[in-house]
């Protein structure tokens, strides 16, 4: 049962939706003042009224019956309490018969999501700081999915520009066939770092790059091979770092994708009278709106990323007709959205409201920030294989005689860099500590996986109940259950407000609760055999919660540690 949907259908309010009072619905702070509160003081502009008086009044029109067992009133709030094991059995039931499925919905049915992230640049390291925009917009493509929706992820290249002139000017003065093949994006790296060291030297070689990168833009045979294979070469290098962390993509079509696709968009905003001319650029002018002006093309004809991304942004909404496009990328291009956004707006797109910048915080390492063109890069594929190296050591150390230690130490070092990421508010920017996330005590996935180890160990000694009763309940386990119920909740707002961090902070919220009820409440020594049996249960429904949770982090959760 919806608890919340049940009260909200109850509460009358003139001026206010049901919708509106379901959202006000929330859990109050301690057991003893109720299982669900609704605040008054929003009500009380809409009935001129204070919210003690509108609480009292409304307390009186609410009946108690088989689920609400007590309404009452303080100091404007609303105070439900709800028969304990109606709502204990109802929970139980939903989970254990939806299992994988528990939280899902089909509130996106017929609805498209695109998400665009990760977004590598060819023959550029996959480095420490692609991390937050993969995991994260990996998480929203299957908390969407989840919903119901169609999601199409999508991952935009970073694949046009001066930078792959650079290259071919790099490979062709040191490079080697040999090398580059068996080094791959490690050994572009390489040139491209070089290169920029030398051109200190050698100015003239930024205008060879130039001309480079134009001949690939007129198919010339050469330069257009070299950048096919550089682009191969790195798409097979990250696709082991993307199928370590369990994300995919239904799209690659990168920045070059839409080269011939951005003249429409420039000529419609010229037909307009949007363009203006400014220092020999062609932009579009927002100073109204309190912004820079939105260059589209350069004094020498050529485009930028806006004029790119708004031919992207057309050509998804005539492909797949989303319902909403989302952009993962970090805060420092929060400017650049809004200055398309904006000139799509003005260009008449009525659909440029359905387009979302989730904006997320920086990843560092402790060591310090880090520099492409220099060389000093953290690759994002080191960090995961120093996090397996570690959880192996600390897995071995405290279970040596364990089977499939290699496994596990996979889930476990994998699951804590994601983990990692996705643990506080996007936003946040993150310093990155290897010792932070494989610790077995804290609010880290590794607590959450031997949580799950823990639960699992228990059924594989009690087996799993056919059947159950509900006892005499306890405080732990009223709230372990109260902890699980959210969880349907908790999805759709993580979907809402973009933020899988809900859902993390969920799972360390359930694995604390079950790690309290496991050592308060005996399980498998239980007073008798109605108590063992619901608690059985209780560890089935906690353990399917947990990985509904991390499945859709993409943390796998290993059976033993």
């Amino acid at each position: 049962m919806d608890y919340k949907k049940y009260i909200a259908e109850k509460i009358k309010v003139d001026g206010v939706t049901e919708e509106e009072v379901y959202d006000s619905l929330a859990l109050p702070p301690n057991l003893e003042m109720g299982d669900f509160a609704l605040p008054c003081f929003k009500f009380a502009k809409v009935l001129r009224k204070s919210p003690v008086m509108i609480a009292e009044e409304l307390k009186n029109s609410v009946a108690t019956d088989d689920v609400i067992s007590e309404v009452s009133a303080v100091n404007g709030y609303l105070n439900f309490k709800i028969n304990k094991s109606g709502f204990v059995r109802s929970t139980l039931e939903k989970i254990l018969t939806e299992k994988d499925a528990f939280g899902a919905s089909n509130e996106g049915e017929g609805k498209t999501i695109c998400i665009d992230y990760s977004s590598i640049n060819i023959a550029k390291p996959f480095h420490i700081g692609h991390l937050s925009t993969t995991v994260l917009g990996g998480a929203l493509y299957r908390i969407f999915h989840f919903l119901g929706y169609k999601t199409v992820g999508i991952n935009h290249l970073g694949d046009y520009g001066t930078q792959f002139g650079k290259l071919i000017s790099a490979y062709k003065r040191w490079g080697d066939k040999e090398t580059v093949d068996k080094g791959g994006i490690r050994a572009l790296n390489e040139l491209y770092v070089r290169f920029h060291k030398e051109v200190e030297e050698h100015p003239e070689y930024e205008d060879e790059a130039r001309a480079y990168f134009k001949k690939i833009e007129q198919g010339d045979e050469e330069c257009y091979a070299l950048f096919t294979w550089f682009k191969e070469l790195t798409l097979k290098d990250v696709q082991r770092i993307y199928e370590m962390l369990d994300i995919r993509f239904d799209s690659y079509a990168g920045e070059s994708f839409y080269s011939d696709k951005m003249q429409p968009i420039v000529d419609e905003l010229k037909e307009k009278g949007l363009l203006v001319e400014s220092r020999g650029a062609q932009v579009v002018d927002l100073e109204e709106y309190g912004m820079p002006p939105c260059i589209i093309l350069k004094s020498d004809g050529s485009s930028l990323y806006a004029t790119r991304d708004m031919a992207a942004a057309a050509y998804r909404k005539k492909e797949y007709d989303f319902h909403k496009c989302l952009y993962v990328v970090a805060y420092q291009q929060n400017l650049h959205f809004k200055q398309f956004f904006k000139a799509l707006e003005l260009m008449g797109k009525e659909w440029s409201k359905d387009l979302v910048h989730v904006a997320y915080g920086m990843v560092s390492l402790e060591e310090g920030t880090m520099s492409t063109r220099k060389g000093n890069v953290v690759f994002l594929e080191d960090v995961i294989q120093k996090c397996i190296e570690k959880a192996y050591k600390i897995i071995d150390d405290k279970n040596p005689n364990l089977e499939n230690k290699e496994d596990v130490a996979k889930k476990v070092g994998v699951g804590a860099v994601v983990f990692g990421a996705l643990y506080n508010s996007k936003i946040k920017d993150i310093v990155f500590s290897y010792d932070k996330v494989l610790n077995f005590d804290g609010e880290t996935s590794v607590y959450v996986q031997y949580t799950c180890a823990r639960a699992n160990s228990v059924l594989q000694k009690g087996g799993v109940p056919e059947a159950y009763e509900i006892p005499e309940l306890s405080t732990e386990e009223i709230e372990l259950v109260k902890a699980i119920a959210e969880f349907p909740e908790v999805v759709r707002s993580a979907a809402e407000k973009y933020e899988p961090s809900f859902i993390s902070r969920f799972a360390v919220d359930v694995a604390q609760k079950f790690n309290k009820f496991y050592f308060d409440c005996k399980i498998l020594s239980a007073e008798d055999e109605t108590t063992k049996n619901f608690r059985l249960a209780l560890t089935v429904a906690s353990l399917q919660a947990l990985k509904n949770a991390f499945a859709l982090l993409g943390i796998g959760i290993p059976d033993k540690m």
